[in-house]
């Protein structure tokens, strides 16, 4: 009997108009975890499908979305992203499923997966499955002991940082390619280089630095009811866990100062890959930093498509692939209109600013204060963006110049230290300076303002 993976109706023939390649994070266990970190903001999810008694993602639906998935990108090579919750909870099991699915639809085209997890489950016979069918693994640490513990517990309150170590140990032993996923709260964020320097320690070549900023409503909402559910200006107040904007500036340009100096070519930082790519005027390869997003959605277990992983509510969902196909869905009129709104709701503010050709507004979750001028849709990290930016604009410059001259881009790590030696020593702006972001305001009311924002006010170094 046909599985309902060939029961879709055959799409007509692909037009210009249709998207040539998109990306999915795929949930095949929902939001189930076995953690509970307090800044989580997929737990929630479960409040989406009520009825539920089982997570994980039946075989009819897998079949479907993988054969779709790789017939509708026309490029020779499709990376898939597993995620959750938890993917590991599955077992290794339902992941040789996977990748002997993956096998029969390929068709010659070459077939990639990326694998987050938190590392608690991990265990030999992962490692050796991860190994041997080249999964890139992102494990999600943040930072030493005493910082990772502060938010990632786990079902019965208890600190995970021993258990994770044991993990990444684990994908050591195996050679298991991995990058390190960090997210940057109110604590962690105080402390840069200690975070840094912790994840050189454990081996990390490739990290990530995720900006926790999650609200809570004013207002009595129903469980998994978001306050950014299409309404970014929805009264509400931002969590005593998400990182303050100045501070992650600071801790950006903290990293970003010891970096330059001792590991370029060495290390390997997604938003300072990203900030690279934006000053040689290149496409940004994040979608949070580009002018408009839209090609990266999320499916949830039962195959239901939504338009972004941090727009996964009623509002948001496009369809399920069972019932039109997974093209239609990813080229909807409301689809199209998600991406588009990212560059045509930015405000004149952002619009005019020297810096939005590296930021573009960022991440439309992230879009709910004011500007200056009292327009709504300010980026939350605004100050620290601004500082960021301003501060690694001689160095990216540099990097870009060798780039394009064909010459390592790591050549600026002597450029800078020549400029330590001889050019005048540089030092944190006072209160009655001007702001360093360019604003033209002291910086005491601006971005050292303690309010932040709240006031009115390809890569080219892919590992993969």
């Amino acid at each position: 009997m046909p599985s309902p993976a060939n029961r879709i109706p055959p799409e007509p023939e692909a037009t210009p108009a249709l998207l040539p390649a998109f990306h999915i994070m795929t949930k095949p266990v929902g939001p189930i975890c076995n953690l509970d970190c307090k800044y989580c903001f997929y737990l929630e999810k479960e409040s989406l499908y009520p009825q539920n008694s089982n997570w994980t993602m039946p075989d009819d639906v897998l079949e479907s979305y993988i054969r779709q998935y790789i017939e509708t990108q026309q490029i020779p090579a499709i990376s898939f992203a597993w995620q959750g919750g938890e993917p590991t909870l599955l077992g290794v099991d339902y992941f040789r499923k996977i990748v002997a699915l993956q096998k029969n639809y390929a068709k010659g085209k070459k077939i990639e997966n990326a694998f987050q997890t938190n590392g608690i489950l991990l265990d030999d016979a992962w490692g050796e499955f991860l190994a041997e069918n080249h999964f890139l693994v992102g494990l999600s640490i943040d930072g030493p002991r005493e910082l990772h513990d502060c938010y990632r517990v786990d079902k019965g309150g208890q600190p995970t940082f021993d258990r994770v170590a044991r993990g990444l140990g684990l994908l050591k032993k195996h050679g298991v390619e991995f990058n390190t996923l960090t997210v940057l709260h109110r604590v962690n964020s105080q402390h840069p280089l200690a975070v840094y320097r912790f994840l050189k320690q454990a081996g990390s070549g490739f990290m990530q630095f995720i900006p926790a900023v999650e609200r809570a409503s004013v207002k009595p909402q129903r469980k998994g009811q978001a306050p950014l559910g299409g309404n970014p200006t929805a009264e509400a107040r931002v969590s005593p866990w998400s990182v303050q904007p100045l501070q992650f500036g600071q801790f950006l340009c903290a990293v970003f100062d010891e970096w330059v100096r001792e590991d370029v070519g060495k290390v390997f930082i997604q938003t300072f890959d990203v900030a690279l790519e934006s000053w040689l005027g290149m496409g940004q390869s994040l979608c949070v930093f580009r002018e408009t997003c839209g090609t990266a959605m999320a499916l949830e277990h039962n195959g239901d498509l939504y338009s972004c992983d941090h727009f996964v509510y009623p509002g948001n969902r496009l369809g399920n692939l069972l019932q039109q196909p997974l093209s239609r869905l990813v080229n909807s009129t409301a689809q199209r209109k998600f991406g588009l709104d990212k560059r045509d709701t930015l405000p004149r503010y952002c619009r005019e600013c020297d810096v939005r050709f590296a930021c573009n507004g960022e991440c439309p979750k992230h879009r709910f204060m004011r500007t200056p001028d009292g327009d709504e849709g300010l980026n939350y990290l605004c100050p620290g963006y601004k500082l960021f930016f301003h501060h690694i604009d001689p160095c990216m410059r540099f990097m870009a110049n060798e780039l394009r001259h064909q010459r390592p881009p790591a050549n600026v790590m002597n450029w800078i230290r020549q400029q330590d030696r001889t050019g005048p020593a540089r030092k944190a702006p006072g209160r009655n300076d001007p702001c360093p972001c360019g604003s033209g305001i002291k910086f005491k009311r601006c971005c050292g303002s303690d309010r932040g924002s709240s006031s009115p006010a390809t890569s080219v170094w892919t590992h993969r």
